[in-house]
Formats: C-alpha cells, sequence, structure tokens
C-alpha cells in the first residue's frame, strides 16, 4: 500500500488517539479572585465513583452557618462572585485552625463521563486554589471529582443541572 492512501487513516488514528488523552485533562481555568487569576494545577486530585466507595472525611466546622456548596455555570469551573465571602470565611477558619478538608467536584449528565470527570475535578481545583491564594495550607485540600455520578438532583431540568454543577466542601 502506498503512503498516500494511508496517510487519511493515520491522521484519523493520531487524531482519535489526541482526543483520548486529551478527554480527561481538565480544561484550563482561572479562579476569579480580587488579586488576579491563578492557573489551576492537579495535585492532590482524586477521582470517585459511586461503587468506589466513600472517601475519608475532614473535621471541618460545617454547623458555622457558612455555606459549603458552591455552584458553577454550563461548562465552567470559574467560581462566581456571589462565592467567594463564605470561601473567605472557610479560608480564615482553615488558617486558624487547620484540618484536612475535601472538596467534592461535580457536573451535570450532560457531556461524557469523562468530560464530566475532568470538568468536576477543575472545579474542585478553582476552590482549592483560591483557598490556597487566602493563605490555606495546600496539603490540607483534597480534590474529588464525581463527575455526574453524585447528582444532588435526579431531574433533566434547567434547575437540576444547576444543582448538580457545584463542589461541595466536606
Amino acid at each position: 500500500m502506498k503512503f498516500e492512501t494511508l496517510k487519511p487513516v493515520l491522521a484519523c488514528a493520531l487524531l482519535s488517539s489526541f482526543l483520548v488523552a486529551c478527554s480527561s485533562t481538565p480544561p484550563s481555568t482561572s479562579a476569579g479572585t480580587d488579586s488576579g487569576s491563578a492557573t489551576l494545577s492537579t495535585d492532590s486530585v482524586a477521582t470517585g465513583s459511586i461503587d468506589g466507595g466513600d472517601v475519608s472525611g475532614s473535621d471541618i466546622d460545617t454547623a458555622g452557618g457558612i455555606e459549603t456548596v458552591f455552584y458553577f455555570d454550563f461548562d465552567k469551573s470559574t467560581l462566581k462572585p456571589e462565592s467567594l465571602a463564605a470561601l473567605r470565611t472557610h479560608a480564615q477558619r482553615l488558617i486558624a485552625s487547620p484540618v484536612g478538608v475535601r472538596l467534592e467536584g461535580h457536573g451535570d449528565e450532560r457531556g461524557t463521563r469523562e468530560y464530566n470527570m475532568a470538568l468536576g475535578e477543575s472545579r474542585g481545583s478553582s476552590v482549592k486554589e483560591f483557598l490556597v491564594l487566602q493563605g490555606v495550607d495546600g496539603s490540607l485540600l483534597e480534590v474529588v471529582s464525581y463527575g455526574e455520578e453524585r447528582p444532588a438532583s435526579l431531574d433533566s431540568t434547567d434547575n437540576s443541572w444547576a444543582m448538580n454543577r457545584r463542589v461541595e466542601i466536606k
């Protein structure tokens, strides 16, 4: 067979392997903070699934009346301005009383499982990066992505999808 006839096949194979390799990489995002933006890293990132068992809990004080669930726009991992005040309060508490915290990233049911796992990871990393920029020790923060596997709402409506695009601090 001539090389010219193999070109389209090789190009397709190369493109397919590139897309597969990129499917689990979170999109590059930045935490929208007052002090600028930061490139996200993927240190201390874990992934989970419904049958993967529970990830160890943390000792974060959730009884203080501070929001522990933060929502995101469709296909985004940028923190919303309304989340920043509660995250700053969490940062102050974590600096004063360092405890291990799990940041659970979630997505809605739209998109592939792989894409939603990466998006959940990116959302969790946005929260982690913001907290680190506020002075929290990054080694205390564990990012876990559940993608679409643990929905807060099972309906397929805009409101339900909005509830599922979140990061929970635990």
